[in-house]
């Protein structure tokens, strides 16, 4: 049977601010990805989105961001590189408390938002991240956008690298998503996420917003929990992709 991990941002709430459907996507997921604090989540939606987790045998994620909590991440900010494997170990730190005091175990580290922007076409960007998530743990499975400086910088510093897929972006000729401030960044419709998971799946390519068609090897393929519809969409992209013989289960298998 053929395989694919399906995840998801969670854990982006902050106080009375509810973001996202954590609790309605998480049976639809193999894989999640924890805010720790910075650009969304506080210690008691971490703690909250672990138990979740761990409840529905998801893997746990670590989702490190920009301090950004006023921009949600997604703003360009300027840091060494010392200063941002600093800021990763210290969010890696936070979350691994509240998988740890649970019984669980941080399975993979995915940057978020603009960092992961910034560092998927910055390779002293991305090695600083890189660096970072080997020096708190090598055995962590290193999430990037697939073909970007982020799965270079990962492999070479020796860590397991997962190469990822949006389900629900588009994406341009050269390999990269299409900014969200452009038509064509989001989509909505389930039958043609399936699709590109399951030309990924069989072909090892999906097709850019002008129909190019881009070579890339896809570990795991992300479905956010933030957009309009997004429960129904994930329910339907699991719902389909097991009609056609293709099973969903977190990387590294389990």
């Amino acid at each position: 049977m053929r395989y694919i991990d399906l995840n998801s941002d969670m854990g982006e709430s902050y106080g009375v601010y509810r973001y996202g459907a954590d609790t309605e996507i998480i049976s639809s997921i193999s894989s999640a990805n924890i805010a720790c604090g910075w650009h969304g989540g506080d210690p008691l939606v971490m703690e909250a989105s672990v138990k979740l987790c761990l409840e529905h045998g998801v893997a746990i994620g670590a989702h490190p961001g920009f301090h950004d909590l006023m921009g949600f991440g997604r703003r360009n900010i300027v840091c060494t590189p010392q200063e941002l494997r600093c800021y990763t170990l210290y969010q890696l730190g936070a979350l691994s408390a509240f998988v740890t005091s649970q019984g669980g175990r941080l399975h993979h580290v995915k940057a978020h938002g603009n960092l992961y922007n910034m560092a998927a076409v910055n390779y002293s960007m991305a090695r600083a991240i890189a660096e970072a998530v080997y020096d708190f743990d090598p055995q962590l499975i290193f999430v990037g956008l697939a073909g970007s400086q982020l799965c270079k910088a990962g492999a070479e510093v020796g860590l397991q690298v997962a190469e990822e897929v949006f389900a629900d972006r588009g994406y341009k000729a050269d390999g990269t998503l299409v900014p969200r401030s452009e038509p064509g960044a989001l989509f909505d419709d389930p039958h043609q996420a399936v699709q590109r998971i399951v030309q990924l799946v069989e072909e090892s390519s999906l097709t850019a917003v002008d129909g190019t068609v881009v070579k890339v090897q896809g570990d795991t393929v992300c479905l956010h929990s933030d957009t309009p519809g997004a429960v129904s969409f994930a329910q339907a992209v699991r719902q389909q992709l097991q009609q056609r013989g293709i099973g969903v289960r977190r990387v590294g298998g389990g």
